[in-house]
């Protein structure tokens, strides 16, 4: 009975374990706009003319974003979303 507990804890353990990687992975990355190229997006874009990955039109499109891991949008003289906003708007 105890080694049965024992097993099911561990199991339990493991997958509450797995699920905190998975969002601390998820939460070290950023959205950097306008570094996507053509079809390489990865969700909707700032106009909101489509809501799907893979569907920008044109390189370096200030709406269009990916995912880059946190603290290198910059460096890839990429945009936060806000900036990006302004760079739509002009």
């Amino acid at each position: 009975m105890n080694q049965r507990r024992l097993v099911i804890s561990s199991a339990l353990a493991s997958a509450l374990a797995l699920g905190l990687v998975a969002t601390a992975q998820a939460q070290a990355k950023d959205k950097c706009y306008g570094i996507a190229k053509a079809g390489a997006n990865d969700c909707a874009n700032l106009a909101g003319t489509h809501s799907c990955a893979g569907q920008s039109k044109v390189d370096n499109d200030p709406g269009e974003w990916k995912y880059v891991p946190k603290g290198t949008c910059k460096d890839m003289k990429g945009m936060t979303a806000e900036e990006a906003k302004m760079a739509v708007k002009k």
